[in-house]
């Protein structure tokens, strides 16, 4: 791609982030990160050990010199834990950009707005790079643009439901105000819900439960690239207005009648 998607300075040639949850073995999830392209791979730091990356687990599964292996705070449930384990995950070595998530209710897993605003400012001040999952709320996306955050994050719908954008007019307000990068995360459940974040403007988008429920993960891996691409080429091509009435596609008028 001629316009690679850059966050904090940084520069990634694909606009497709993976999440790394519910995959039945590394081997799988080895081999749906070599087929989405990605060059942005998410983990649950609680997950993880840290301790033994070498280990047939999840980290064995993402080479860190093809890919930015992003920690994640899921299972936070306030701006504490999520900011210790953002800190332990430095102390281990990792590089010091956090997706931040904040989720204390356990049915819906919908972000804490005032936790993830409080856990967001500190963690900016203590030098990490972070990229806050938040609900598609356009006044908090820009209050963390503000604060330093170096992409905004809102969801589709509620993790892992594979509803696609049901936030669709506030994700719009969020991608005409920002600044940074949208990242539309949680609810994407086929390639065609992937297109339309990426035709409606945002600069990317990120999915787990949509691959690791498919049949094949690979290929649905695959359909998920060519789909962000697709998105990505039509907002750039500029797509027309919608209209209230039809209008006709071959005019009474055209070449064929020209002298």
């Amino acid at each position: 791609m001629d316009d690679p998607l850059i966050i904090a300075g940084r520069t990634f040639q694909s606009r497709l982030l993976i999440g790394t949850g519910k995959f039945p073995s590394a081997a799988a999830l080895r081999a749906t990160i070599a087929a989405s392209g990605t060059a942005i791979v998410t983990v649950a730091l609680r997950r993880v050990d840290l301790s033994h990356p070498d280990d047939e687990g999840i980290l064995s599964a993402i080479d860190p010199e093809k890919v930015l292996l992003l920690p994640n705070t899921s299972g936070a449930r306030n701006a504490d834990e999520a900011i210790r384990l953002a800190r332990l995950a430095r102390a281990a070595g990792l590089a010091p950009w956090i997706k931040l998530e904040l989720t204390p209710e356990p049915r819906y897993l919908l972000p804490d707005p005032v936790e993830t605003l409080k856990a967001a400012e500190i963690l900016i001040k203590d030098g990490f790079t972070v990229l806050p999952y938040i609900q598609a709320d356009p006044i908090l996306a820009k209050r963390l643009e503000e604060l330093g955050t170096a992409t905004v994050m809102p969801l589709g719908a509620p993790i892992g439901s594979n509803r696609g954008i049901r936030t669709k007019d506030m994700i719009r307000i969020i991608i005409e105000q920002a600044r940074v990068p949208v990242v539309v995360d949680a609810g994407l459940g086929a390639p065609s819900h992937a297109a339309e974040a990426m035709e409606m403007g945002a600069d990317a988008v990120l999915v787990n439960t949509a691959l690791s429920d498919a049949t094949d993960h690979q290929t649905m891996a695959r359909a998920f690239a060519m789909a962000v691409d697709a998105g990505r080429m039509a907002w750039r091509a500029g797509p027309g207005p919608q209209r209230d009435t039809a209008e006709a596609s071959s005019p009474l008028t055209g070449f064929l009648f020209q002298q």
